[in-house]
């Protein structure tokens, strides 16, 4: 049924490349977990151990307020096509802003998306697979065009001011640093 591995191997990132959503789950030492459903073209594998995903505005921004207190992050992956599995990859991340050097650097390696707000980049120190035998099956319709559409509507500015009103503090009070 399920492994521990120290890599992502081929077969893996084969089938990270496959999903079309992803979850991440982080905490601070104290107050809530947080889980956030992730999807579009936002996730890469660097290496078989290190990973960057494209965090884009919403409506919070409980992992980078937890990324900033705990940067041990965990990210699962779910067969809804196909041959069951669940694939948890457990490590620790940084997170990186516009301005910093190491987003410039990474931010290439995704589509252009107005409303990119970070990139995460995750050390991967274990890699387990599960079976998600009761993992339900579901049909891939498309990407949704919301979020691309709003952010295309508010514009880089208006998305800042987004920032600094909803994506400052976590829901916990604790700082983004999204704006600096």
């Amino acid at each position: 049924m399920g492994k521990k591995l120290t890599e992502i191997d081929e077969r893996l990132q084969e089938f990270i490349k496959q999903q079309k959503i992803f979850f991440v789950g982080t905490a601070a030492a104290k107050g809530s977990v947080n889980v956030s459903p992730k999807g579009m073209d936002s996730f890469r594998i660097i290496n078989k151990n290190k990973i960057a995903w494209l965090n884009l505005t919403g409506s919070g921004n409980e992992t980078a307020a937890h990324l900033l207190k705990n940067n041990r992050m965990t990210i699962m992956f779910c067969a809804f096509e196909g041959k069951p599995l669940i694939l948890r990859l457990y490590g620790t991340a940084n997170i990186f802003h516009p301005r910093d050097k190491e987003y410039q650097t990474l931010i290439h390696l995704f589509p252009e998306t107005l409303g990119s707000r970070q990139v995460i980049e995750m050390q991967v120190d274990l890699v387990q697979t599960s079976c998600g035998y009761a993992i339900p099956l579901m049909d891939y319709q498309e990407d949704r065009t919301i979020l691309k559409d709003w952010a295309q509507n508010k514009g880089q500015q208006k998305i800042e001011a987004y920032w600094e009103e909803e994506n400052s503090k976590s829901i916990d009070g604790f700082d983004t640093h999204i704006l600096g």
